[in-house]
């Protein structure tokens, strides 16, 4: 999924080669091993096949905030996937880790991923990414 330039569009700009791929796999593995973890990944999988269709995110980001996130590969897109991980995020966090806050973060040209937030969460504000060089928004949710 993450050598998929157009699933990587909106995340780091580019795709990921096999060694960056186990690299990163095994920086979320290596979280899983502090006991006051506070980085969560999971696959995404169908009910009805346990076929993966991508990963759930939800980590406390630099600014001590509690970010979700998303992909899915291709194949999946514009199915209500996003919507529904997007839901199960939310309802994860509030209902099991007992967050009272959500954020999340989009880059305002990820249209789909923009309706998705828009009919879910409060938008703050857009402001200028310098490092991903676009207009983000940013999205905050309370229980």
């Amino acid at each position: 999924m993450q050598n998929d330039q157009t699933v990587m569009k909106y995340i780091s700009g580019k795709a990921f080669s096999y060694e960056e791929n186990k690299r990163d796999l095994q920086n979320i593995l290596n979280f899983y091993k502090n006991p006051k973890n506070d980085f969560w990944v999971w696959a995404v999988t169908l009910a009805e096949t346990s076929d993966f269709i991508g990963t759930v995110a939800l980590v406390k980001n630099e600014k001590e905030e509690y970010e979700i996130g998303y992909r899915l590969l291709k194949e999946y897109w514009k199915k209500g996937y996003g919507k529904e991980v997007t839901n199960g995020l939310i309802k994860y966090a509030f209902e099991v880790k007992k967050i009272k806050e959500v954020v999340a973060y989009v880059d305002k040209n990820n249209v789909t991923s923009v309706r998705i937030l828009d009919s879910t969460f409060n938008l703050i504000k857009e402001f200028y990414n310098e490092q991903d060089n676009c207009i983000d928004r940013y999205y905050k949710l309370s229980n």
